[in-house]
């Protein structure tokens, strides 16, 4: 069994598809992608072709380590994120090979079912809250769980009166909503330290699931300060690549929760180590996935054998490029049980879903015309 070609698709709104063909007629897919630097990393799925190409794709952890380590210049997000989809591919090629779902090759299901959570854009002004909580209460998959993002462009040190205008959004938002529904909130590393400090004191008697990067990755010690001054659960990682960028973070206890992108990350396995290093910290781990069903797919093999998972992001059930998207009942996703990663991609849609692959990363400014974090 060789790998015959690799074959890429560009699909909106901002996704790139790996398509891997072996010499037997077995087909692979994944998702690498960095969200407005897609076809950067189309270029580096194309160089690894050079050494995948005619080698036998169920060597995973070998092709792992020769695509990682075997440059000089390893890690960061796009080299890791290239490999993190042609490493779903290997996977999916595999599973199909032995005609089992990726979770049965890491140790088997330890859940029947996965949680999943929904995403609510939360405007700035409030001025929809009253909508949007209508929204949840009444959601038809029964998500148990909702995530949005209250914070606008801030400045390191933000005015009283913005500060006051996030806390009502989110007391607004929380007292509206129904209990049994969680609401986690997402900073997207838009704040400071002193002002996530600052911020989470004033809704510390609001009941939050967690609190998404309050502030930018790779500072842990800024992270440990907001954490070691809030009860409300901590979360980051989506920005963060293989288990080494993860150790510090683990290690040291600085969140309750990691975020790995299955398609960022190092790939499912990759994940799973991840995961392994924070079971033994008692961290859990909620998997980052704003991308595609491909993405989706590879991290729900990786929840299904995951201990100390928690719930899932999505933005898309694949409805768009699967030919069965996954479906929601009462807040979860059936484990699947097809072989590899459980799905099966239609491949006329993606041809029809096809554009340049040019997304551009929103741009954010302050009042004064400088960057603010998106």
């Amino acid at each position: 069994m060789k790998i015959e070609k690799m074959d890429m698709f560009h699909v909106k709104p901002r996704w790139l598809f790996l398509k891997i063909t072996c010499d037997d007629g077995t087909v692979g897919w994944g998702e690498p992608v960095v969200e407005g630097r897609a076809q950067t990393v189309e270029a580096a799925v194309r160089e690894i072709a050079r050494y995948l190409i005619g080698q036998d794709p169920r060597d995973i952890e070998k092709h792992w380590q020769i695509i990682y380590r075997g440059n000089f210049y390893r890690n960061g997000p796009i080299l890791t994120s290239a490999l993190s989809g042609v490493e779903q591919a290997l996977w999916d090629i595999l599973g199909k090979h032995l005609n089992v779902p990726v979770w049965r090759l890491l140790g088997g299901k330890v859940r029947d079912r996965i949680r999943m959570y929904g995403w609510l854009s939360l405007e700035p002004t409030g001025d929809y809250i009253d909508l949007y909580a209508k929204s949840i209460n009444e959601n038809v998959e029964g998500f148990t769980a909702y995530k949005t993002c209250p914070i606008p462009p801030m400045q390191m040190i933000e005015q009283p009166h913005v500060l006051h205008a996030i806390r009502n959004n989110v007391v607004r938002l929380r007292d509206k909503v129904d209990k049994q529904i969680d609401v986690a909130l997402d900073f997207h590393g838009r704040c400071t330290p002193a002002m996530s400090r600052r911020l989470i004191h004033m809704i510390k008697d609001v009941d939050i699931m967690f609190i998404e990067e309050p502030v930018l990755p790779g500072d842990v010690a800024g992270l440990k300060q907001v954490s070691s001054s809030t009860s409300i659960p901590i979360a980051t990682g989506e920005r963060l690549f293989t288990r080494w960028q993860f150790n510090d973070l683990i290690e040291q206890q600085a969140v309750a929760i990691i975020q790995p992108d299955i398609s960022h990350c190092g790939g499912i396995f990759e994940a799973r180590k991840i995961a392994s290093m924070a079971e033994a910290r008692n961290i859990a781990v909620a998997p980052h996935c704003p991308l595609g069903p491909i993405a989706l797919a590879s991290s729900l093999q990786f929840a299904s054998c995951t201990p100390n998972f928690l719930c899932q992001e999505h933005l898309t059930l694949g409805h768009d490029y699967l030919k069965v998207p996954f479906q929601v009942k009462e807040g979860y996703v059936e484990v699947p049980y097809l072989s590899g990663l459980g799905i099966e991609v239609d491949e006329e849609k993606v041809r029809a879903g096809m554009f340049p692959g040019d997304w551009p990363t929103p741009q954010f400014r302050l009042k004064d015309g400088s960057f603010a974090e998106w």
